[in-house]
């Protein structure tokens, strides 16, 4: 715990990028949840711009508006 998953317009991605990401959020969950490093996964999914709607915006963005603790501006 915790598990953090990604999802994002399909994109490649380096190794630099990659690893600032996992180091980034690494950070932040660390400082919030105080919990060792190795207890953190995360999870990155590209999605194709044209399956966004259906596969993330309705069922995560939309249905589970509740949970959001920040909203896209679309």
């Amino acid at each position: 715990m915790p598990h953090i998953n990604i999802k994002y317009f399909e994109q490649p991605l380096t190794d630099d990028q990659l690893l600032k990401i996992n180091e980034g959020i690494s950070q932040v969950f660390l400082s919030i949840f105080e919990c060792e490093a190795g207890a953190i996964s995360i999870a990155l999914e590209p999605i194709k711009a044209t399956e966004w709607n259906q596969k993330v915006y309705i069922p995560e963005i939309l249905n589970r508006a509740n949970l959001l603790h920040k909203s896209p501006n679309y």
